[in-house]
């Protein structure tokens, strides 16, 4: 049920280079929110479509096909397969600076299938779940750009409105590759958002992050008839896993490492001669992921020579930490202010009073999802990692989150994957999808703001900053998700 939730009230809430008047402003903005407000039904099926295909990184075919399909329809040139990803595309409108970019992910995470139900309920046969919101995430970024072309188009207004489709966010690093082939080097500034347990546009960072696979290779067994025939791979991988955790007390402040064991054989009367581990490596400041990473290699490699099996690695993954620019936070902050965060209805709220029973103590009320968190910038990462960290190295960038889930909810979780199939997910999506096309709007009326923002931007690098991937050179890992046993 759609109510009066999407109902806005706008104020001028940024000074424009050639200034309109307060009601022409106020008056073009209810119009791209309500544009948006009438495609909720069709918007919610794109999500749950999304939703229910539940495609790991690298793997997003039907996912990123259906939003192209529907960038495509709205009047959108779109270019697939870009930076050599099938699932990568660029949908463009317009002419002209500037070229303001808005980020659109779809990938799911394996291992969290569930129900729209308040309590855990797996799907049957399903591997993988949208457990960070990213159906919703890619949906509502397709539904702001197309409102905002639809503005351009009306208005006659020069500028271009650009999607950037980016898979697997999740662990694949899917944007490192498209800057790297130079997909943002003409943006103005992209947006982005992110599904969350509350509505909060206040600028901060997060953690940089390497990430890799250790593959080892021994020599196979009878574990009980010819033992010492043997040299196993899974001995090499637990006793990388031993001194990895004993490098933990000499590790920076705030690090975090953390791996799982992807294959450790497979009976346990043969001795594995193959076993691998998958690591991440965490820290605020890359140059210290890579130091960290380095120590890594090393106790994989004392491994293998202890255990006189074969080591091999392939960094899979790597990012940096979000740059966050508080010029354009405060314009998305004001948005989403105007726009308001989500009123559950009845039934709404006694799902969420529900599934917080099964999320423990020290919960923020229900009622949190209808406010906006204060405006607080915060410099100093914490938390996960994200691939549009290397995107805000390279060009100003504005996100927030909206309340898609019950408010509580971690990410990652089936809750988070429960909550954002139904409508609780489904109204906040819209309130995002509303908040980046009224910033897209304030930015192209506003080339002030665009400006203040980059010399921001080059203050917060550096005058002597150079980009350089974490990944290095490698070609995108298409099959990370895959296993690499032989």
């Amino acid at each position: 049920m759609r109510a009066n939730y999407f109902a806005v009230s706008f104020v001028a809430t940024v000074v424009v280079a050639a200034p309109a008047p307060a009601q022409a402003t106020s008056a073009a903005k209810q119009r791209i929110a309500s544009s948006i407000d009438a495609r909720f039904d069709h918007y919610t099926s794109v999500a749950n479509q999304i939703w229910s295909f539940a495609e790991v990184g690298y793997q997003e075919k039907q996912s990123s096909a259906l939003l192209q399909s529907e960038l495509k329809s709205a009047g959108f040139t779109v270019r697939a397969g870009v930076a050599s990803i099938p699932t990568a595309f660029v949908a463009e409108y317009g002419s002209g600076k500037p070229v303001i970019g808005i980020l659109a992910e779809f990938d799911a995470l394996p291992g969290l299938s569930q129900r729209v139900a308040a309590e855990r309920a797996p799907i049957a046969g399903q591997i993988a779940g949208h457990a960070c919101g990213h159906h919703l995430f890619g949906t509502a970024s397709v539904a702001a750009g197309i409102a905002i072309k639809e503005w351009l188009q009306s208005t006659g207004r020069q500028g271009t409105i650009r999607v950037y489709g980016t898979p697997a966010e999740e662990g694949g690093g899917g944007k490192i590759y498209m800057v790297r082939a130079g997909l943002f080097r003409d943006a103005d500034v992209v947006l982005d958002w992110h599904p969350s347990s509350a509505n909060n546009a206040s600028p901060g960072s997060s953690l940089a992050n390497k990430s890799g696979k250790f593959r080892f290779r021994g020599v196979s067994a009878h574990a009980a008839g010819a033992p010492w025939r043997g040299r196993s791979a899974l001995d090499a991988v637990e006793a990388m896993n031993h001194m990895v955790d004993m490098l933990r007390e000499h590790v920076p402040d705030g690090t975090r490492i953390h791996y799982v064991i992807t294959d450790g054989g497979k009976a346990p009367n043969v001795v594995p001669d193959f076993a691998e581990a998958y690591y991440y490596v965490r820290h605020q400041d890359a140059k210290i992921v890579n130091e960290i990473w380095d120590r890594v290699v090393k106790a994989a490699e004392g491994a293998a020579l202890g255990t006189e099996t074969k080591m091999e690695q392939e960094v899979i993954n790597g990012v940096f930490a979000l740059l966050p620019n508080e010029t354009l936070a405060r314009v998305v902050d004001a948005n989403l202010r105007a726009v308001g965060g989500v009123t559950y209805t009845a039934e709404e709220r006694a799902f969420a009073e529900r599934m917080q029973k099964t999320l423990g103590d020290d919960l923020p009320p229900v009622t949190q999802s209808s406010t906006v968190m204060p405006f607080v910038p915060r410099a100093v990462g914490s938390g996960g990692s994200t691939d549009v960290g290397d995107v805000s190295w390279n060009i100003p960038n504005g996100r927030f989150s909206a309340a898609t889930w019950v408010p509580g909810t971690p990410s990652h979780s089936w809750q988070a994957v429960a909550a954002g199939g139904m409508s609780i997910g489904h109204k906040g999506m819209m309130i995002a999808a509303k908040t980046l096309a009224l910033t897209a709007y304030d930015l192209f009326m506003d080339p002030a703001t665009i400006q203040k923002a980059r010399a921001e931007f080059d203050q917060k690098r550096g005058p002597n900053f150079v980009y350089r991937p974490l990944i290095g050179e490698r070609a995108p890992p298409l099959n990370y998700r895959a296993s690499s046993a032989p």
